[in-house]
């Protein structure tokens, strides 16, 4: 669309012409949309007074609703929240309207959901899980998995719950015996010394299953169920103690908080070693006690559709670190630069430079040890997506020898600089060497 505008004269205002800008693609999924809808970036007004003599038939809501869906798309200008949000509501209702397909129907945000956050935590939510009574089955590991707060209201419910029960079977055995009639007669025998009221009972609950044994209240031989209903407080008290102190063991002594010095960079590298193009990401350990026996591993989560058309959501495909020769067993003394090796049988193998930026992938990488202090097995996990994958970039050295030892500059950690490199596929490399070599 043209539109001819002239210049206004200083003192009056007029129409401005609006900035030219080239045209910006949306395309919500590669595998789906061959053909992409070009949309060129033009003012609220002229779109709408485009649409006027093309769309008369249509209302006026329609026409405001496709102004508002072009003007969540206007090339790299950043959008304000509220903006971002109203567009995004008006491209959904827009693709309902046209019945588009929902796959198709995809809204573009600035910031991508992450499988597994930098910091390890995996955002995925369970819903709508009916059968539920698995979780009591395994009540120690519900437990554990309690936030503290809820750990310690739980706990403090079950004290109190049974001290008020066996309260109530101390006030009512005492009442049937009348042993609260006969509280100040010296001559009678009673079952539940010094019990004339509930408040009584509760405190001969309190001190029998703390065993505190203050002595003006007790449980006398002149009956035999309350020497039952003492031995059956104790037991049930010891077996809330024994579950509690197990569980706030077993909770402070997680190594989770031991992944928190284990570190890795803020960025992937893609770089050629050894003639030979390679993924490349740094790991670190901040503590002296070493991880034992660390194991790395990665995964890289990527949706796809099948030849059949079935579509597959977040497939994990195995990215190669060495297991086949040893290489991801670590000896995590100093930071280590671990590599990948993009070959034929590597999900990274076809992806160029070009091509690394128009991709929608997420890369997991975990590692895995044995805590030196504690014995217990560690992991720590971190993520990667396609807009921190840096192409033709290098890490940059944090090792240097000192008198009697070496250095760690973890300041240096996350530096990376730049490096001359073809931004050819690996595939296309190969193809590239095989015809030099023919000729």
């Amino acid at each position: 669309m043209i539109t001819n505008c002239s210049s206004p004269p200083p003192s009056q205002e007029g129409p401005q012409c609006p900035p030219e800008s080239s045209s910006q693609v949306f395309a919500p999924a590669e595998h789906e949309v061959h053909q992409q809808d070009v949309i060129q970036e033009t003012p609220l007004e002229s779109v709408e007074d485009t649409l006027k003599p093309l769309h008369m038939h249509r209302n006026k809501h329609f026409k405001r609703l496709s102004s508002q869906w072009q003007s969540t798309f206007r090339g790299n200008i950043p959008l304000s929240p509220t903006e971002n949000w109203h567009g995004a509501k008006s491209f959904r209702r827009r693709c309902k309207l046209l019945g588009d397909e929902q796959p198709l129907c995809v809204t573009t945000n600035n910031q991508r959901q992450r499988y597994v956050t930098k910091d390890g935590k995996c955002r995925v939510n369970l819903g709508h899980i009916k059968d539920k009574s698995r979780f009591i089955s395994d009540i120690f590991t519900t437990l554990v998995d309690l936030k503290y707060l809820w750990f310690l209201l739980v706990f403090t419910a079950c004290y109190i719950l049974t001290w008020m029960s066996f309260g109530a079977i101390y006030f009512l055995d005492a009442w049937l015996r009348d042993d609260i009639a006969h509280v100040h007669d010296s001559q009678w025998q009673p079952c539940f010394e010094n019990v004339d009221s509930y408040l009584s009972a509760l405190l001969l609950s309190l001190e029998t299953q703390r065993t505190i044994g203050y002595g003006s209240r007790r449980v006398t031989a002149n009956c035999p169920e309350g020497v039952v209903l003492l031995m059956v407080q104790s037991i049930t008290g010891s077996i809330i103690d024994a579950v509690m102190v197990g569980c706030m063991f077993v909770k402070i002594s997680r190594p989770q908080q031991r992944a928190q010095t284990l570190i890795f960079s803020k960025h992937c590298v893609i770089c050629e070693r050894d003639e030979k193009l390679c993924l490349l990401f740094r790991i670190g350990d901040l503590r002296e006690s070493h991880m034992v026996d660390a194991k790395i591993r990665a995964k890289l989560i990527k949706s796809r559709q099948t030849k059949e058309g079935e579509f597959i959501p977040l497939e994990q495909s195995e990215i190669n670190l060495g297991y086949d020769t040893g290489g991801d067993r670590l000896l995590l003394v100093e930071p280590q630069t671990i590599a990948h090796i993009i070959n034929d049988s590597s999900p990274f193998w076809e992806v160029g430079a070009k091509r690394l930026k128009r991709e929608t992938l997420e890369i997991i990488v975990i590692l895995e040890g044995i805590v030196e202090a504690s014995g217990m097995t560690c992991q720590a996990r971190t993520s990667y997506t396609q807009d921190e994958i840096l192409w033709g970039h290098r890490f940059a050295s944090c090792i240097s020898l000192e008198k009697g030892a070496f250095l760690v500059d973890y300041s240096a950690f996350d530096k990376t600089f730049d490096v001359q490199m073809s931004p050819l596929s690996a595939r296309n490399r190969s193809h590239a060497k095989d015809e030099e070599s023919t000729f």
